[in-house]
């Protein structure tokens, strides 16, 4: 079981902060087998092609209206 960096955005984007630094820098140290689970207000699809490209895999599940979770799993080589 490997490192899990949890990052909840919806406060961020209620701020219409742009949370997308905080994203890359959150998931910069993960290794293979590392999870990075992200909490936003809308199903976050633009991201999904940027973490693929990284390496991740995801899987995301509607928990309320306004929340969304995200599952990244970084894979190996």
């Amino acid at each position: 079981m490997g490192k899990i960096i949890e990052l909840d955005v919806r406060e961020d984007l209620k701020k219409k902060l742009e949370p997308f630094q905080k994203i890359m820098n959150s998931i910069q140290p993960l290794e293979a087998g590392d999870t990075f689970i992200l909490h936003a207000p809308f199903k976050p699809v633009p991201l999904f092609a940027v973490m693929k490209a990284k390496g991740f895999t995801y899987e995301a599940k509607q928990l309320d209206k306004k929340h969304w979770k995200v599952t990244f799993v970084k894979q190996g080589e």
